[in-house]
């Protein structure tokens, strides 16, 4: 137990008088975070003079950054037409309902899947933090308003890091209460610790795939462990409150942090952090437990339709006969097929290994468990958006390891400083030579751009099955589904015919689709570029026609036999 001893500096004279207000970064969280504001951190001096604006100002500019950066990304985007109807399609569908005063409901994700029509994405995941959203369709109705809120909710992050990083590097700063400049090598490891997090592959990744629940996780994550570092027990647990709102697993997280949180305290004769501790380490898992045992359930959510462990057992009751009968199973999950090890290779590799002389890495356990046993290849992969779950936590991790081996190597730790200031800042040109300025990189494909000027011709209220890659832009104005492996019956039907598109599973596929439609019904008005739009002229019977109802019994999607094959390719 002595590695959860990781060391933190006592809280000032100052803020047990009533706190010490940080502006650094202030007006940058507060517009891309509004909920509430962050109390003042505990451990290291407040800068004055030059020092002060000098730290003002590269909060802020930190912040912009990753702002513009994963905006940029998001937006790139959608211009070159990567984002599609599965997920951004979906979580506009929801959010859009939030903001009607409804449940969250997306015919996409229900028709495709054979979900009765009144289906509430609350009995799917447990994401009820999407509804603090809703304002914002309010002042623009449009998928893209999500792609805005993302980058803001990254951007947040920022001065958190920050705080985070002055926590784990105290030690180094002067220990006179009397004094008030912040020691130069604190504020480098606070704009190095920004810089890594606004630029983390991670981060970069999830704007790149568009927007998911863990906008929400980032930050809540965040702000979880740095008010733990700052002894703010309340707070913590506060926000380890909301990060359970974020997504159903996330209590598991929060139990974890209970546990490390518990034994820190204690260590430092915090009461009142012990029972903290103890009672999220207690509480998170409970609250997941409900969650999935009951809620999901309640709301309508399949039993087992997530579950992607069949190599360990049938259910998880199963599964855990299985596991205290056979524990080698689970190393033997772990490490087949050998693409698991890739990932956890990638993960801990990208951050030199330092987060696991932390006890914070702790928290990340139950997310990796989830990813490395599971038989569903789209876990697998490092190109979608689940590493961004893991970044708070893995980011600092490392820096609490960073922390203790400046303590001890304060030379080493300047060399190093200077070293990763550089190549992050190189890092940063390359990244927008490579994102941005590159020929062609907002263009998008002849194919789906037809696409684009196609759903322009669909009118509005109409109900619609679209090519995945052009569903988002019909979701604020149409009754859209996406075209899949059976026909819905919709007035319009607008696909491709040249290019494989999701879910078909071979081209072929699709351009039997169009001739039987065409042979029983529609007309085609309007074809280029290998995609062609349909109108339904005739109510004639179609052949395999189904449309979900009440008592349709749900199903699960066919992953593909290539995914997973690379970490790198969806």
């Amino acid at each position: 137990m002595d590695a959860i001893s990781t060391r933190t500096s006592p809280r000032p004279p100052e803020e047990e008088a009533g706190g010490v207000a940080y502006a650094e970064g202030a007006a940058a969280a507060v517009a891309v975070l509004a909920p509430a504001a962050v109390p003042a951190p505990a451990l290291a001096t407040v800068p004055s003079g030059v020092a002060a604006s000098l730290t003002r100002r590269h909060g802020v500019l930190l912040t912009l950054l990753c702002f513009v950066v994963c905006c940029g990304i998001g937006f790139q985007s959608w211009t070159a037409m990567r984002l599609t109807g599965f997920d951004l399609g979906i979580f506009d569908q929801a959010v859009r309902a939030y903001a009607h005063f409804e449940l969250p409901r997306s015919p996409i994700k229900n028709v495709h899947h054979e979900f009765p029509p009144g289906f509430s994405l609350l009995g799917d995941h447990f994401t009820p933090a999407l509804a603090l959203l809703a304002p914002l369709y309010w002042l623009w109705d449009d998928p893209r308003v999500l792609l805005l809120a993302q980058a803001a909710l990254f951007a947040a992050g920022v001065p958190v890091v920050r705080r985070i990083a002055r926590h784990c590097f105290a030690p180094a700063g002067p220990q006179a209460p009397a004094a008030r400049a912040e020691p130069p090598a604190v504020r480098r490891a606070a704009d190095l610790a920004g810089l890594v997090y606004a630029l983390g592959w991670p981060l970069l990744n999830s704007s790149y795939n568009g927007f998911h629940e863990v906008a929400f996780a980032v930050p809540f994550t965040l702000l979880m462990l740095e008010r733990g570092l700052a002894h703010r027990y309340g707070a913590a647990a506060c926000w380890a409150l909301l990060l359970c709102t974020a997504k159903e697993d996330m209590g598991l997280v929060v139990g974890a942090f209970g546990l490390v949180l518990a034994v820190r305290a204690h260590r430092a004769g915090h009461g009142g952090g012990r029972a903290t501790g103890i009672a999220l380490a207690l509480g998170g898992p409970l609250v997941s437990a409900v969650v999935i045992g009951w809620f999901l359930p309640a709301m309508g959510g399949p039993d087992g339709y997530y579950w992607s462990y069949g190599s360990l057992g049938a259910d998880p009751g199963a599964a855990l006969t299985h596991v205290l009968t056979s524990p080698w199973v689970l190393l033997q999950a772990a490490v087949t097929p050998l693409a698991k090890v890739g990932m956890l290779a990638w993960i801990l590799g990208t951050l030199a290994l330092l987060p696991l002389a932390s006890p914070t890495f702790l928290l990340a356990m139950p997310l990796l468990a989830e990813r490395a046993l599971s038989d569903n290849p789209n876990h697998w992969p490092v190109i979608n958006h689940y590493d961004a779950f893991l970044w708070p936590i893995l980011l600092t991790a490392a820096l609490e390891t960073l922390g203790r081996l400046h303590g001890k190597h304060p030379r080493l730790f300047r060399w190093w400083a200077v070293t990763g200031a550089a190549f992050a800042s190189a890092a940063a040109v390359a990244l927008g030579l490579v994102l941005f300025v590159q020929p062609g990189a907002w263009r998008a494909p002849d194919d789906r751009r037809a696409l684009a000027d196609a759903a322009e011709l669909i009118p509005d209220g109409a109900t619609v099955e679209a090519d995945n890659a052009v569903a988002p832009r019909l979701t604020a104005r149409t009754r859209v589904v996406i075209a899949d492996a059976t026909p819905r019956g919709a007035d319009w039907v607008l696909l491709r015919v040249e290019g494989r598109t999701f879910p078909f599973a071979t081209l072929e596929e699709q351009q039997l689709r169009v001739a039987m439609l065409l042979d029983h019904g529609y007309t085609q008005v309007w074809q280029r570029d290998g995609s062609v739009l349909l109108q339904r002229t005739r109510r004639v019977p179609i052949p395999g026609m189904r449309v979900p109802g009440p008592d349709s019994t749900p199903v699960r999607e066919a992953v593909p036999g290539d995914v997973g094959a690379s970490l790198f390719r969806r």
